[in-house]
């Protein structure tokens, strides 16, 4: 079976708390070639590590994180949610795939670039979101590594390609066939899929040559692709 790039959604979501520090280490451990996790700005403009809008599902506070410092955000989580610079730090020498989460805009991109930049990540960090998220990246660094996430089986409009230069399209894992995995190779284009987390549908992805995975389970995807095809 061919290598594929392990990615590591949120970390290793169903051993530790995701988006964590903890979380991302194990994953690193449990054989991941890369983790990818989701920053949002603070109130005083700090990339951290938050899908979510609020700190309500994980944390218990039903407070936005636009209105939180990082101070404040520290505080309420005890210290569970980290900065992107501690979560570099945490990752170091190990890829990571930025998601931009929600809406997008350029200092949300400035500043998660700047502190990616900051830590000397720079090199091993790569970026991925919709449209308008990619295009504020590609705005702010004309040679950063990009994964545009697309969700139609529709593709990408050629002027729209042309502008983002993604080196991987990115697509919801049950979008994509044989043809679909033909057809982004054929243009040119590395093929990443989100999240497939069943044995039977990472085999399906492993099968179709897809070049890259993001799932919950690490580890599994870790022990199938080590087996002989």
């Amino acid at each position: 079976m061919q290598t594929v790039t392990a990615v590591a959604h949120r970390g290793d979501p169903y051993r530790f708390r995701e988006n964590t520090v903890d979380s991302l280490r194990s994953a690193l451990d449990r054989g991941a070639d890369a983790v990818e996790f989701d920053v949002r700005l603070t109130r005083d403009g700090v990339p951290v590590l938050l899908h979510d809008e609020t700190l309500k599902r994980l944390w218990e506070h039903d407070r936005p994180l636009h209105s939180l410092s990082a101070d404040e955000v520290r505080g309420l989580t005890g210290g569970g949610v980290p900065t992107l610079e501690e979560a570099l730090t945490a990752t170091d020498g190990s890829r990571v795939m930025v998601d931009l989460c929600g809406r997008v805009d350029r200092r949300t991109v400035r500043r998660t670039m700047d502190a990616v930049l900051q830590a000397g990540a720079r090199d091993r960090v790569y970026y991925c979101a919709h449209a308008e998220a990619m295009l504020a990246v590609r705005a702010e660094d004309p040679s950063a590594e990009i994964a545009l996430t697309w969700t139609t089986l529709a593709p990408p409009r050629p002027a729209l390609l042309e502008v983002v230069r993604p080196r991987w399209l990115n697509y919801r894992f049950s979008l994509v066939d044989r043809d679909l995995a033909t057809r982004v190779h054929h243009d040119g284009y590395l093929l990443s899929v989100w999240t497939p987390d069943t044995r039977r549908s990472l085999r399906r992805l492993l099968d179709l040559g897809v070049d890259s995975i993001t799932t919950n389970r690490i580890d599994t995807l870790h022990m199938l692709r080590s087996q002989p095809g």
